[in-house]
């Protein structure tokens, strides 16, 4: 069963990520208490000024951080990688301009989110060409609803 296994918020740019049991998504606006909901995400005035709307939420599978973490015998953990919601027993690069449910609340990929020179600054130049295709997907919340550590992630 495809599951949420960890939800994580920043307050700003450059906090730490820190685990939630559950959190509140706006649709159109992001995560209550995540930095990028409150435009205080290190790449939000670019975003913005782009007209990029998919830094509403952020996704990584775990299977993907576990075979890094190991592959490179590095000590990090799931929020170090800076996504706000880390999956089981789904591959998200094929939600690219789909719908999918999560914990009842509807999303729509829109672009993978790969790594880039501040996610290598924080964990080291082996993550850029070892996560490229494999660092998650970034999404719109099309609903407002509340999603929890454990709850189901549907593909339509």
């Amino acid at each position: 069963m495809a599951e949420i296994t960890r939800i994580f918020i920043a307050a700003g740019a450059g906090k730490p990520m820190h685990p939630v049991a559950s959190a509140q998504l706006e649709s159109g606006k992001g995560i209550v208490g995540d930095r990028y909901h409150a435009g205080l995400g290190a790449f939000s005035k670019k975003l913005a000024a782009s007209g990029q709307d998919d830094w509403q939420i952020t996704l990584i599978e775990s299977e993907e951080i576990e075979n890094f973490l190991a592959s490179a015998q590095l000590p990090f953990g799931p929020g170090d990688f800076r996504r706000n919601v880390v999956t089981s027993g789904i591959r998200l690069n094929p939600l690219v301009g789909r719908i999918f449910v999560l914990d009842g609340v509807r999303l729509q990929g829109v672009r993978l989110c790969e790594p880039c020179s501040y996610l290598a600054k924080l964990l080291g130049k082996k993550v850029v060409p070892a996560m490229a295709g494999r660092c998650g997907l970034r999404a719109r919340i099309l609903d407002d609803g509340m999603v929890r550590s454990g709850g189901p992630i549907e593909a339509q």
